[in-house]
């Protein structure tokens, strides 16, 4: 179990890898960006995507479950108040292999709450070819394993 004292700066943190289908692209834009390019292989070969790719959001969302997959899920967080930025630097292509990782840039003790701790991370999700296809920032919370009044 990771808690906020076991986030050190520079300390890196795998993503779980996962392939994206067409099918998958296709059932996320139905539901939640139905563009062309994200919805027909034709479509997508004759915008500047290149292919079939995922909304933008789609690889947001597959990040989060890369995340989850990879380290969170043994973690004691508390969730998030937020991303400070998230860049879609390439397309994500029906196919492609996902896989990234979590780079701890600071962590502090919140004295508003004891016992919670705020993590800032620089996560990027990059495809087989080893390109960057997502980067983003964001601060997460966890517990830490004394309550704050001694300090770990």
């Amino acid at each position: 179990m990771l808690y906020l004292e076991d986030f050190t700066p520079g300390r890196v943190l795998p993503l779980a890898s996962q392939t994206i289908t067409a099918e998958a692209i296709i059932a996320f834009a139905s539901e939640f960006d139905p563009q062309p390019m994200h919805l027909d292989e034709e479509a997508g070969r004759t915008s500047i995507l290149g292919g079939l790719s995922a909304s933008g959001w789609h690889t947001a969302s597959v990040f989060m479950r890369m995340m989850y997959d990879g380290w969170l899920a043994d973690s004691t967080s508390e969730g998030s108040p937020g991303i400070d930025f998230m860049e879609w630097k390439r397309p994500v292509l029906a196919g492609d292999r996902l896989s990234g990782r979590s780079t701890v840039i600071e962590a502090r003790r919140l004295q508003s709450r004891p016992g919670i701790g705020l993590v800032r991370f620089l996560h990027e999700v990059t495809n087989q070819n080893g390109e960057v296809a997502m980067r983003g920032e964001n601060p997460i919370m966890f517990r830490t394993r004394t309550d704050g009044s001694n300090p770990a």
